[in-house]
């Protein structure tokens, strides 16, 4: 059985909103803060279910392929933050200045909506597991399941 490009793009539209859900739930509900790390990843999964959405929604199969390309790029951009947050910035006592920190600043998404995108940790003190893994490595896996789902539909044969 072979899934529709439709059923990919669907795909890259909810996983990514369900990522950022669940990185709600746990900041305001079991109170797990975040780094700007944290907060750059949500933009991306935000911006990979914006550009999957146009591409759902646009008629044609340059639009179906255009979204999943350009959620496919992002979807990469995702796994480079994961790993950075994981293996240097995790190490790092204060993210200030960090690329993450420069973005979210000057995006203005930080002070718009801080429930969502403030970051109120230190990349070491949001240092956080859930079910044994690091938390990153949820983002991680995600990210590469994103980015196979654009491949799928960016790569098709015609």
């Amino acid at each position: 059985m072979t899934l529709s490009p439709r059923v990919w793009l669907a795909g890259m539209v909810v996983v990514p909103l369900g990522a950022v859900a669940s990185a709600l739930f746990t900041q305001h509900g079991l109170d797990m803060m975040p780094c700007a790390w944290c907060v750059l990843q949500r933009l991306i999964f935000l911006a990979v279910a914006g550009v999957a959405l146009l591409g759902l929604l646009l008629p044609g199969t340059r639009a179906q392929r255009a979204g999943a390309a350009l959620g496919l790029g992002l979807a990469l951009t995702g796994v480079s933050a994961a790993l950075w947050q994981h293996f240097v910035a995790s190490a790092s006592t204060s993210c200030n200045q960090s690329l993450a920190d420069q973005v979210m600043g000057f995006t203005g998404l930080d002070s718009r909506f801080p429930e969502v995108f403030a970051a109120y940790a230190s990349c070491a003190e949001a240092k956080a597991t859930l079910l044994g893994l690091p938390y990153e490595f949820f983002s991680l896996t995600l990210f590469v399941l994103l980015a196979f789902a654009g491949w799928r539909v960016a790569l098709r044969p015609a």
